[in-house]
């Protein structure tokens, strides 16, 4: 006979069902765990960076580099006109004061110097004719006054000896009266040529001035003209390297054109390039240097280019001592730039993770745990090896330096030893 089984339970029919729903309860609340918790990274602790906050002198300055130049570059610029006869120094030659470079030919200026010299010629005839004029005017004059004296004192004896007659009875008071009448018409003839013989004396002194004002500028204009002449040699103004001479035999040249430039040798300056960023914080006079093996080697900024392109504006500096060992123009050295005084700051180095953060916040480790975690900061000022940090960290505190780009989604990071 059949036997009656006792009924199953109801969940043994739904036990698949109730199976799956438990584990899906089991996820979800493992992945709300996960989400709720903050994200942990574990990192080895020989595979990370990290330094300690420290109270330290903090100074603010730039790295750049610099490119040698000289001191001064001057343009050679040819003072007349012609063409180049011959190339007497070459480019890059090492050139002393008054040495030639070129030599230039200019048949249209020595014509006109060869008319000066004619005209000059014309005018010292000229002028040695009114001198010979002039001086024969005055003998003639001197001449006449000495003949008018003579006859003056001739016609004085003859005035007092017919005075004596008179009273002798011997000759008549008309007679006596037309001596004396000659007598004064001769002595005022006299004065007049007395003054005549003064005005050419006056003349003369003038005149002779004129004449010597005049030989003057004859031969300043001779001169100036040979000058010229003399121009068509051109010459180093000073010592100095040749540069950019781009001549060729027969190439004709204007007056006023450059034909190249001269590098002044005697010292040399570094031209740097710097961000716009700094532009009204870089100034002529402030500090610099330059680090060469274990030399020091300081200088200055001497000049700030004002002209901003593509973002870069360019400053010159000068050295004050000594310059680096094998110094050559077009070499780079790196040069430090101060931007201000040494300080008192709370300072990290400078690490990767400002470049991931935006020197937003860092990972701070707690030495307790030995877990790192987020925590804002405050960066301040900075320079190429520093950070000054304004708030976040305190003076001993340890925070991870780098390694970000595998950081930056997580919470914390948990450091294994």
């Amino acid at each position: 006979m059949d036997i009656k089984l006792p009924p199953k339970p109801w969940y043994v029919k739904y036990r698949l069902a109730i199976a799956l729903g438990i584990a899906l309860t089991v996820l979800m609340a493992y992945t709300i765990t996960l989400l709720l918790s903050p994200r942990t990274v574990y990192l080895s602790a020989d595979r990370m960076k990290a330094v300690t906050a420290a109270e330290g002198s903090f100074t603010e300055y730039i790295d750049v580099e610099g490119i040698v130049h000289p001191i001064a570059t001057i343009l050679l610029n040819a003072r007349e006109s012609g063409s180049v006869q011959r190339i007497v120094s070459e480019e890059g030659s090492l050139l002393h004061k008054g040495d030639t470079i070129i030599v230039l030919a200019n048949d249209a200026l020595i014509n006109s110097i060869r008319q000066d010299e004619l005209e000059w010629e014309k005018t010292s005839r000229n002028l040695k004719e009114q001198e010979i004029q002039m001086e024969q005017k005055s003998l003639a004059l001197k001449q006449q006054t000495l003949d008018q004296e003579h006859q003056i004192a001739n016609l004085n004896r003859q005035l007092e000896q017919s005075r004596e007659e008179f009273k002798m009875g011997i000759k008549s008071k008309a007679e006596m009266d037309i001596v004396e009448a000659d007598y004064v018409y001769q002595h005022r003839k006299m004065e007049l040529q007395m003054q005549s013989l003064k005005h050419d004396s006056a003349s003369t002194i003038l005149r002779r001035e004129m004449i010597r004002a005049e030989y003057a500028s004859a031969d300043r204009k001779l001169a100036e003209s040979r000058r010229r002449l003399d121009n068509l040699v051109v010459t180093s103004p000073t010592d100095g390297q040749l540069g950019r001479l781009n001549l060729t035999i027969g190439q004709n040249v204007s007056s006023g054109g450059t034909i190249g430039e001269l590098k002044i040798m005697n010292n040399y300056k570094v031209r740097t390039q710097l961000s716009e960023y700094y532009v009204e914080r870089i100034n002529a006079g402030l500090p610099a240097m330059i680090l060469q093996k274990k030399d020091t080697i300081p200088m200055r900024i001497s000049r700030v280019m004002p002209e901003v392109k593509d973002r870069m504006f360019e400053a010159d500096l000068v050295f004050l001592g000594h310059t680096p060992d094998n110094i050559r123009l077009g070499k780079s050295y790196r040069v430090k730039i101060e931007l201000g005084q040494p300080e008192s700051a709370l300072i990290i180095p400078r690490g990767d993770f400002y470049q991931h953060t935006g020197g937003k916040w860092i990972f701070r480790i707690d030495p307790e745990t030995g877990t790192a975690r987020r925590t804002e900061i405050e960066i301040g000022r900075q320079n190429p090896e520093q950070f000054e940090i304004l708030s976040g960290l305190a003076p001993g505190d340890s925070v991870i330096l780098s390694g970000y780009e595998r950081f930056l989604q997580a919470e914390q990071i948990k450091i294994e030893k």
